[in-house]
């Protein structure tokens, strides 16, 4: 047994992997609705997301013609406020609005 309390590649060695191990990433999708303003979706994208002016046009549409698209991935926190972001700004101008999140 080594000094540190486990032989070489034992517990001690696959706690630390897990440790170091890169969070798990989800999608964050944005649903199109048939009351949000184009303008204001374009506007959360390129706020919340950080989306250039043409992605975020270009997004708004894929999410107008097919449902939804996904604006980012990010692990399970950053995506959850991300969402939240979204929500708290889409009751405040009275959209419903709705983001979801999904593994990747």
């Amino acid at each position: 047994m080594s000094r540190f309390g486990a032989e070489p590649g034992g517990e001690t060695r696959e706690r630390l992997e897990d440790e170091l191990a890169p969070p798990a990433m989800y999608r964050v999708l944005m649903h199109n609705d048939d009351y949000t303003s184009m303008d204001f979706v374009v506007h959360i994208l390129e706020t919340v997301f950080r989306k250039p002016s043409p992605e975020a046009v270009q997004l708004m549409i894929q999410i107008h013609k097919s449902g939804l698209a996904t604006c980012g991935v990010y692990p399970a926190e950053i995506a959850e406020a991300k969402i939240a972001s979204v929500h708290g700004q889409a009751r405040e101008h009275g959209y419903p609005l709705r983001c979801t999140m999904e593994p990747e």
